[in-house]
């Protein structure tokens, strides 16, 4: 049980870490309190099955005839939730002009589970050629991931450089890099000797990794929680809600996805991007993917927008949706033919 003190040790180390560089928040005014945070559960659903059997649960707004699809995957202990707040605004905002396609990674959300070593960031660029493949089996896509997400996307691209350019139009990578995520607080988890312990039991004797559960959660989520957000007045309802998906992810999941997370390598990617409009977007305060990995992403793309939102944290699309937003309505006006380029303009001039 050596490895579980070390773990609990590591825990508080990292928590004190991050503690320092994330102020306090102020309770406030709630201004999203009541807010249905299950609008996505009431929308078009069906289930993808992946090409090594794993059912993803999909969601999806918009007309199947609309002149584009946006498709977006979801972040790391997240689900297609955490796009709450582009899903609210931006269907009301193209209407039938464009669909939005969600889905829960596997793993996470309602989606199945997999064996622990399919749990690795090439597998999830698979996992989005699945759904690209049977959800917009047809007409331009603008592909959006947050954090993991958008190193699905990475790895989508180096695998699939065909698509980009002339299916895929246009793509946003949101607090994410191209490389592992090894220099940030979240690496001061990753490089502990306790974490590489019990990485190596869940592939191998993963039920003593299941008695080790409280230790987990006690050195991994509060980092997580506390990296999410900068702002000191956030909303205690965004904050409830971000907590409850990180809490939802089973440690199986987090365990696996943390090595994955910490070997990612998809630089090759880049210059797939480079032949589309990108948007690469992040806050100022994001400690697990510092700005300057976005930084670095959009010097190396030319056609790309940069987007650095002051005073926020990791889960910005949560915390600044109103800045993200306007930002995916300027790609998809980059990306997409001119028709729909004319009224995605004239809306939101009606709306600014």
């Amino acid at each position: 049980m050596a490895g579980v003190a070390g773990l609990s040790a590591v825990g508080t180390a990292a928590g004190v870490s991050a503690a320092r560089t994330i102020r306090h928040r102020k309770a406030i005014n709630d201004a999203y309190e009541g807010e249905d945070f299950a609008l996505l559960e009431a929308d078009r659903g069906c289930v993808v099955t992946t090409t090594d059997g794993i059912p993803l649960v999909v969601r999806e707004v918009g007309p199947v005839t609309a002149p584009l699809t946006v498709v977006f995957a979801h972040g790391f202990c997240m689900r297609m939730g955490s796009f709450h707040f582009q899903r609210a605004a931006l269907a009301e905002r193209w209407g039938d002009q464009v669909r939005m396609v969600f889905y829960d990674q596997r793993g996470h959300g309602q989606s199945g589970a997999g064996p622990v070593d399919s749990y690795t960031v090439e597998q999830l660029g698979r996992d989005l050629e699945t759904i690209l493949q049977v959800m917009v089996p047809r007409g331009p896509i603008v592909v959006v991931g947050h954090s993991m997400g958008a190193m699905t996307v990475l790895s989508h691209a180096r695998q699939f450089p065909e698509r980009y350019g002339r299916r895929i139009v246009g793509a946003a990578i949101i607090s994410s890099a191209a490389e592992g995520v090894t220099r940030s607080p979240l690496g001061e988890i990753l490089n502990n000797p306790a974490l590489e312990a019990v990485k190596f039991m869940a592939r191998y004797v993963p039920n003593t990794v299941h008695r080790t559960r409280g230790a987990i959660r006690g050195a991994i989520r509060p980092i997580i929680r506390t990296a999410s957000f900068g702002d000191d007045h956030i909303s205690p309802s965004v904050v409830k809600f971000n907590e409850q998906m990180i809490h939802d992810t089973s440690i199986d999941t987090l365990v696996a996805f943390l090595h994955a997370l910490e070997v990612h390598e998809e630089a090759a990617a880049l210059p797939v991007l480079a032949r589309i409009p990108t948007l690469i977007a992040c806050g100022d305060q994001d400690l697990l993917t510092p700005a300057k990995n976005s930084e670095e992403m959009a010097a190396v793309l030319p056609n790309s927008l940069l987007v650095i939102v002051p005073g926020a944290a990791h889960v910005v699309m949560m915390e600044r949706p109103e800045v993200i937003n306007n930002a995916l309505v300027r790609l998809v006006e980059r990306a997409t033919p001119s028709r729909l380029v004319a009224f995605t303009r004239r809306l939101r001039d009606r709306i600014e």
